[in-house]
């Protein structure tokens, strides 16, 4: 199934990470997908096309919500280590996560056009990090594209040879954790803040976390 979440996964997802940001001492999370042939292959579409009426489906849309936003409230950085097909929900998570590293047999795209409805929920998120043009071209066509392809618009902060992810991740895990446990939370935190503030209030918000770093 490539790792397809159904809506039961992506609930117990985020009540995974929401767990795991009330512990004090966590200073970084990766996600992955099991086995090195995919990340997430998206939501299980067998499950979607058994969905008895629209207040079901749109439940099963809050879940994907739910499980992206838990990465975007985590209280340190979520890094997205992608094995293999990143796909639809797949890219919803991992475009909420804050770091991307994928290995060169990664495959991205957004195949619900494909299957009779609309890209939703933290799509939206996308033309923040590859640009409107190549977001439209994803989520109307429904086509994949390659690793090379998702570096190259920046969906991927680092691409790497399957066999150097586990390091590639490591080198990231490695400079947050030696980097000081509360900036890394007050930056997170202000990372937040830029995406919804106006720029004014994001500089001034930006010396309030300074401060608190004293």
């Amino acid at each position: 199934k490539r790792n397809a979440l159904a809506g039961e996964d992506r609930a117990r997802l985020a009540a995974t990470m929401r767990e795991l940001a009330q512990d004090p001492e966590l200073r970084v999370a990766v996600i992955t997908g099991a086995g090195d042939k995919s990340f997430i292959g998206g939501a299980n579409i067998g499950q979607m096309s058994t969905f008895p009426n629209p207040d079901a489906a749109a439940e099963g849309s809050r879940m994907t919500h739910l499980a992206c936003d838990s990465m975007r409230r985590m209280p340190v950085p979520v890094i997205a280590r992608i094995n293999g097909y990143c796909l639809g929900t797949g890219m919803e998570i991992a475009a909420s996560c804050d770091l991307r590293v994928g290995s060169d047999n990664a495959l991205f795209g957004m195949p619900e056009v494909r299957h009779g409805i609309p890209s939703g929920m933290e799509a939206c998120l996308l033309p923040r990090l590859i640009g409107w043009g190549k977001t439209m071209e994803l989520v109307f066509t429904g086509k994949m594209i390659d690793a090379a392809e998702a570096h190259r618009c920046g969906f991927l902060e680092r691409l790497v040879p399957l066999a150097e992810l586990d390091a590639a991740v490591e080198y990231w895990v490695e400079a947050i954790v030696t980097a000081g446990p509360r900036a890394i939370r007050l930056q997170k935190a202000l990372h937040a803040d830029w995406e919804r503030m106006a720029l004014a209030d994001a500089v001034q918000r930006g010396i309030d976390a300074i401060g608190k770093a004293h």
